[in-house]
């Protein structure tokens, strides 16, 4: 599955599709974010209206669509 470190590598790729599944993210915030994982899950709770542990939850959905995506795009 892919972990936090694998998204933040390359960030600029992840970003448009992060931006698709959390709308309210703001381009201004990005460049400070994404360093840390626990600040981005706060930052999603904060700009989502949710709990922290419902950004933790979404994050993690995310991180697995991203792993099954990556997948497809490059099978083994």
């Amino acid at each position: 599955m892919l972990n936090w470190a694998d998204l933040t590598q390359d960030w600029g790729a992840s970003y448009a599709r992060a931006k698709r599944r959390f709308p309210n993210l703001r381009d201004k915030d990005m460049a400070r974010v994404p360093k840390d994982r626990k600040q981005f899950e706060a930052y999603l709770a904060e700009r989502h209206h949710l709990t922290v542990n419902e950004a933790r939850e979404e994050l993690e959905d995310f991180l697995f669509i991203e792993s099954l995506n990556r997948e497809a795009d490059h099978p083994s």
